[in-house]
């Protein structure tokens, strides 16, 4: 085991026509993955992350069960186990199949079912999300009361990078009256984690109590309650409440940090989205990204593995 080193697991926005070509090249175990995802899921999803299209790509039925399958893949390549993982929104599934908790035919099963029950919770356009650039928690939170609409905060994502979902005009009222120096609407197909997300979050309760989950073996930081996770039954709890609920990554990364010595973090999977959070969360830790053979091996020699 990597003492003082976590991994973490990115979420949905990281994805990139042809992500893992690299690690299927030279890993048979992730080639191995890639079948396994085709077979489980009854589609070619290897197919349209390696050729696209792009527009089929950002489906979100096909996004997360791609996401999760690169990752895993590069997980399994890498051939290590962290002291404690984490995983962004879909990257929890990803963290939970690392640790033990659950199979990854499982995973990416629920994964497609989450994303699909996410997508037709709103009809499309009727939602939106905004990335609050330089607002505070409690003057978005205040904006958000004083609106009244159906909006909420979907993602604390790093200090002074919060996110807002719900009804597209009131999301974008509040987004100009927090003060937040700059507001970008991001390009999504939904209104995650926020009070929107009800529906799809009853639907997926009845695919995750059908799952088996065990124990992890190693110790998981949630979302929704940023809080250390050890048992299979606060697993499966943890991923039902954060469909609809916000994503808390500043508290999991600043209390797995402090409450496991944390002194190096590895994003496993596409992107480096989470290596840039990081960086404003706590630049003390260091930070690797493995997403193809080269940054594996750099990352195996930075740890001394």
């Amino acid at each position: 085991m990597l003492d003082h080193v976590a991994f973490v697991f990115p979420g949905q926005g990281s994805q990139a026509v042809g992500m893992g070509s690299d690690l299927c090249e030279h890993f048979p175990v992730a080639r191995a993955l890639f079948d396994e995802a085709d077979e489980a899921l009854g589609y070619p999803l290897s197919r349209i992350i390696r050729e696209g299209p792009e527009e089929a790509l950002r489906l979100t039925a096909n996004t997360q069960p791609a996401i999760l399958l690169v990752s895993i893949a590069a997980f399994r390549a890498l051939d290590l186990v962290p002291a404690v993982v984490a995983g962004h929104s879909l990257g929890e599934y990803s963290a939970l199949v690392a640790a033990g908790a659950l199979q990854f035919r499982d995973a990416i099963v629920l994964v497609h079912r989450r994303g699909r029950y996410m997508q037709e919770a709103v009809p499309a356009g009727v939602g939106a999300m905004f990335a609050l650039i330089g607002a505070e928690p409690d003057a978005i939170a205040e904006a958000i009361a004083g609106d009244g609409g159906a909006v909420d905060i979907a993602n604390y994502n790093a200090p002074g990078q919060i996110v807002i979902a719900g009804e597209r005009q009131a999301a974008r009222r509040v987004a100009a009256a927090c003060g937040a120096r700059q507001a970008i609407e991001l390009p999504v197909s939904a209104p995650f984690h926020c009070r929107l997300m009800r529906s799809a979050e009853d639907r997926l309760r009845a695919d995750l109590a059908a799952v088996r989950f065990e124990d992890p073996a190693t110790p998981l930081y949630n979302n929704v309650d940023a809080a250390r996770v050890s048992t299979a039954a606060a697993a499966r709890d943890g991923l039902a409440r954060q469909v609809s609920r916000a994503v808390r990554w500043t508290e999991a990364m600043q209390h797995m940090i402090a409450a496991e010595g944390i002194r190096a973090v590895v994003e496993v999977g596409p992107g480096t989205v989470l290596s840039g959070l990081m960086r404003r969360i706590d630049r003390s830790v260091e930070r690797l990204a493995v997403d193809d053979a080269a940054s594996l091996a750099a990352a195996r020699v930075a740890l001394g593995a």
